[in-house]
């Protein structure tokens, strides 16, 4: 089984993070942010991903700190889990409708990070979550894990809807690449490493 656990303790955020790439779906998620823990839930369940996370975080101050270093301890608890990456799919995507709201998602676990993020939401709260972390979120998510990413808003209004969309999506796409690869035993790459 494909497990990592990542604890990573900061004067800001305290996170205790537990990944199984070969789960069902299954999340038990603490964070203090009624929406992110929801997101990371539906992450985990488009996915196929069993996803535990507790984080206690300065959220007195605002939000931030908790949400970004939640994408910083998710990529590196997915690049742990992955190892040299040997055998598994390697890309993903997903074109993912929520109401009026359309997303599409692709990825490479290239160890090549980077993030495109094409997403026209209307600034604003959904909760307790700032409509502009979710941006800091993927982008720590890619940055640590090593992941291509991009993620592109097609049509959208709503804002609960849109960032819905987003984190399915991602979590479909996530569930894609990291499926086992039953015609290529080694590294999906001409280099022969990632």
């Amino acid at each position: 089984m494909r497990v990592a656990e990542i604890e990573r303790k900061t004067n800001e955020t305290d996170i205790r993070l537990r990944i199984n790439l070969d789960g069902t779906g299954e999340a038990q998620v603490d964070t203090g942010i009624g929406f992110f823990d929801h997101m990371l839930i539906s992450l985990a369940r488009f996915g196929y991903l069993d996803l535990d996370v507790n984080c206690v975080g300065d959220l007195q101050v605002d939000s931030h700190h908790t949400i970004e270093d939640c994408g910083i301890v998710l990529g590196q608890a997915i690049a742990k889990a992955l190892g040299d990456k040997a055998g598994i799919e390697r890309v993903g995507d997903a074109l993912l409708p929520m109401d009026e709201a359309l997303v599409q998602v692709a990825l490479d676990l290239s160890n090549r990070p980077y993030l495109v993020w094409n997403v026209d939401c209307p600034d604003g709260m959904v909760g307790e979550f700032p409509v502009e972390m979710a941006e800091e979120f993927f982008r720590a998510v890619a940055v640590h894990g090593g992941i291509t990413l991009h993620i592109n808003l097609l049509t959208g209004k709503n804002r609960h809807h849109i960032l819905e969309a987003v984190f399915k999506a991602f979590g479909r796409a996530l569930g894609k690449a990291v499926e086992k690869n039953w015609k290529h035993e080694g590294v999906l790459s001409t280099k022969g490493v990632l």
